[in-house]
């Protein structure tokens, strides 16, 4: 029986594609090059801030630049990462609800372990302690360890465990740490790319996480 849950962050607990576009779009305006929209973000969104800056620069910059422009994208965010993040509609219920009925909750995500940790803190510390961001510690998802991590300060088994997130990359960290994956349909990719990575089940409203988790647990 499944009695710990393990949640993506970005697209998954939180909407922060707005504050991720603002200072993606900040680091560009400093570098000379053209600007995003939001939703061309949302695709760029889920590797780590490495992977997004490289995927924003035009083709061809270099790993210096790359670099400096890194640089210039976390100190905006870092001073600008609450302006409009907010918790999507339902998921402060649907903690509430997974913490009453005994559930061991984590957050792992490949956002900065500062800013995972900072964001789990303010927003759901009521129902979340343990968090784990990218680090030089562990390999970005979707390599396993940080999950594994997680689980081992949990106390939990692969057997009584799901990770839950928006993503391919979701997915793929799923599958690698041997979990079962449900994902959510209100983030930042859709349905046919979560089935495609072969996710587990899929929801489209926070309140349906409790029935997802039970369908897996009568296969």
């Amino acid at each position: 029986m499944i009695d710990t849950i393990i949640f993506d962050m970005d697209g998954t607990l939180l909407n922060t594609l707005d504050d991720l576009t603002d200072s993606v779009n900040f680091a560009m305006e400093q570098m000379g090059v053209p600007l995003y929209t939001a939703d061309e973000v949302r695709m760029m969104v889920g590797n780590s801030a490495h992977h997004l800056i490289k995927c924003a620069l035009p083709d061809g910059a270099g790993e210096d630049e790359t670099t400096r422009c890194l640089e210039i994208f976390e100190k905006h965010y870092h001073g600008n990462l609450r302006n409009k993040t907010a918790p999507y509609e339902g998921i402060i219920d649907m903690l509430r609800a997974v913490k009453a009925a005994g559930y061991k909750l984590a957050v792992v995500s490949n956002k900065s372990d500062g800013f995972t940790k900072e964001l789990t803190r303010d927003f759901f510390g009521e129902f979340i302690s343990t968090a784990i961001g990218r680090s030089e510690r562990f390999p970005r998802k979707p390599a396993p360890d940080s999950v594994w991590h997680a689980m081992e300060i949990l106390e939990s088994q692969k057997e009584t465990t799901v990770y839950v997130g928006d993503s391919e990359v979701d997915c793929i960290t799923a599958r690698n740490a041997g979990l079962p994956c449900i994902g959510c349909l209100w983030g930042f990719r859709d349905r046919e790319t979560l089935e495609a990575e072969g996710v587990t089940a899929v929801i489209s409203k926070p309140e349906e996480l409790i029935s997802a988790v039970a369908g897996i647990n009568l296969k």
